[in-house]
């Protein structure tokens, strides 16, 4: 496990992020799908705090592992990446304009987040060893 260091905070905050097509069309095939891929990982250039570890897509949506510093919320990182991708998108594949006429963009209003981390035990263990250790920090067997 590898933690990240930035000014004062430590941390260790992977969360995995799921959102779909505007009304669930099924409009992504196998090359949109690289292309769209291609666009997430190209975030990184300009927000090079948001480490994006996977991405895959289907046919009606997007799945990604990512890292998120503390002081990024994990709303306006998927607000980052619904917004550059629907453009992106839209430009390279100009028919969006006709499946989705409005200019709202391609992404539902929704997503799906769940955190990844340490299990349970680990923490639960964590906490019980404190105090215990000379160096300051107590150390555990991962």
């Amino acid at each position: 496990m590898q933690y990240t260091k930035q000014g004062h905070a430590s941390y260790y905050t992977k969360y995995h992020i799921v959102f779909s097509t505007k009304y669930r069309r099924k409009i992504f095939n196998p090359g949109m799908c690289s292309y769209l891929r291609i666009k997430v990982f190209e975030i990184r250039k300009y927000y090079p705090e948001l480490d994006i570890i996977e991405v895959n897509t289907d046919q009606d949506h997007l799945h990604i592992l990512i890292t998120i510093p503390p002081k990024m919320s994990v709303s306006q990182v998927v607000n980052i990446i619904k917004s550059n991708t629907a453009r992106e998108m839209r430009i390279k594949f100009p028919f969006f304009q006709k499946v989705y006429w409005d200019n709202e963009g391609i992404w539902s209003i929704g997503y799906f987040v769940s955190t990844v981390g340490i299990n349970e035990e680990i923490i639960q263990k964590y906490i019980q060893m404190q105090g215990k250790e000379d160096s300051g920090q107590a150390k555990l067997e991962l």
